[in-house]
């Protein structure tokens, strides 16, 4: 495995991305009309395409029911609200509402690269109707701080296969496969917090990519009456999910992870953990075709190498 991760950072270029926050313009959106728009997707709308300088659009409280969209040729963005439980944008698109199809439900579609969401409630109000997103990412070097992502079935859905996110001190719940498709993501310090008995994770990272998803201190909690819980299941054969020194509570079933009624699955699936805490953590009982890394290997889990370099950091860490 070593070998592997070598190989691949031997023909690694490492992207510098500056995190946004101080000297840049600023868009005010205020719903009271006091900011420059009431609109998020006006704000968003007019920044320059390919803008040269990054633009923060600070978003002020209140709920906001708008499907925005941040296409392609808009990059290097910031939405930034006043507080994560004070500024809270919803929609509630599902995929059976007129043959919508998964995809098109989303509250929130970032497609373009270098966007940061800081202080913010994305969330999908449909109900338990089947797939519903919240936040849907297609770009390239996504930093997510301090947000709530609220829905049910498929809540954030990590969209590109070449994307790679950051989800930092986040709150994300759902109910089945509530985080899941092909991006390479490292969640810090995040709650997953489950609303059924169901799946956490649907990975489907493609076969040649090393990463997936990797979590990091992050707390694994539950409503009252959820008892069986699995870390995952695979979307794609090749599914590739790490659980690093995360709480993990009882709801957590003994065996952690499902192969989703596929035996053949299991040959290529790569579900991992290390040095876990909690009732749901033991490993004793996990399924055979799981791992448990070890602390050389476990070293290899930084997120410079996972998400290639140290974008994601803000101008103070570097």
């Amino acid at each position: 495995m070593r070998s592997l991760i070598c190989s691949f950072l031997f023909n690694l270029i490492f992207p510098v991305f500056i995190y946004a926050h101080t000297n840049y313009p600023e868009i005010v959106v205020s719903q009271d009309g006091s900011g420059d728009f009431v609109s998020i997707q006006d704000a968003v709308n007019s920044v320059r395409d390919f803008t040269p300088e990054p633009r923060i659009i600070r978003i002020k409280k209140g709920i906001y029911r708008e499907k925005v969209e941040i296409p392609s040729w808009k990059c290097d963005i910031t939405l930034l609200g006043d507080a994560a439980e004070e500024t809270i944008i919803y929609y509630d698109d599902y995929a059976a509402l007129n043959q919508m199809g998964t995809f098109r439900t989303y509250t929130l579609r970032i497609q373009g690269n270098r966007v940061v969401l800081e202080n913010l409630t994305i969330e999908n109000r449909a109900g338990r109707v089947g797939q519903a997103v919240a936040l849907h990412v297609e770009g390239d070097l996504v930093s997510v701080r301090n947000c709530r992502l609220l829905g049910n079935q498929d809540t954030l859905f990590t969209g590109n296969e070449n994307s790679r996110q950051y989800y930092d001190s986040c709150y994300i719940e759902g109910t089945t496969d509530y985080i899941f498709g092909p991006a390479t993501c490292w969640f810090d310090r995040c709650v997953l917090h489950s609303k059924s008995d169901s799946y956490i994770t649907a990975a489907s990272t493609p076969k040649d990519h090393l990463y997936g998803y990797v979590f990091y201190r992050c707390n694994l909690t539950a409503s009252k009456d959820v008892s069986k819980v699995y870390l995952g299941r695979p979307w794609r054969p090749y599914s590739a999910v790490v659980f690093w020194s995360c709480q993990m509570g009882r709801h957590i079933r003994p065996e952690g992870w499902d192969n989703w009624r596929n035996v053949e699955n299991e040959k290529t699936a790569r579900y991992m953990e290390y040095n876990s805490v909690g009732e749901g953590s033991n490993s004793c009982s996990r399924v055979d075709w799981s791992v448990q890394l070890d602390e050389k290997d476990a070293s290899l889990y930084v997120p410079e190498l996972v998400l290639g370099g140290n974008w994601y950091k803000r101008p103070s860490q570097k």
